[in-house]
């Protein structure tokens, strides 16, 4: 579970602190300690990254689905639809995580972008090519 925790990582006395959406790390986790007034931006960033994992299943689901049973010249309307709506996901949780969460860590100083915060903005330019991609995709 701590591989999938470094969306910000600071140094400390007791060595590397990292925090992800869910969790504070160094030696140990735990649960990641949220002012008041932070709360509900974290849990829209919670919310919006599950969803965009569940629109980004549904859209390969659909894209099997259609691969087998569209005409061919057919395009993956459907499919391209909702993985623009994962893009869309994405976009609104980083953004946030961006606006609120990022040049900060707790306990600790000198902080900086973990591999998870880059890896969810290079999700956002795939999900936007690969949901545009599926509009004008035709079936060979």
């Amino acid at each position: 579970s701590i591989l999938f925790q470094v969306w910000m990582v600071g140094s400390s006395n007791y060595g590397t602190i990292s925090t992800g959406l869910w969790l504070l790390c160094n030696r140990t986790c735990t649960q990641l300690p949220v002012s008041s007034r932070d709360e509900a931006s974290l849990k829209a960033v919670q919310a919006f990254m599950i969803l965009s994992i569940i629109f980004s299943v549904v859209a390969l689901v659909l894209f099997i689905i259609q691969l087998f049973t569209l005409e061919k010249g057919k395009r993956f309307y459907m499919t391209g639809a909702v993985m623009l709506v994962c893009w869309m996901c994405v976009l609104i949780a980083v953004s946030i995580y961006t606006a609120r969460f990022t040049g900060s860590v707790a306990f600790s100083t000198n902080p900086h972008h973990g591999y998870c915060f880059i890896l969810a903005w290079i999700c956002f330019c795939f999900s936007f090519i690969i949901g545009i991609l599926y509009l004008v995709l035709r079936k060979k």
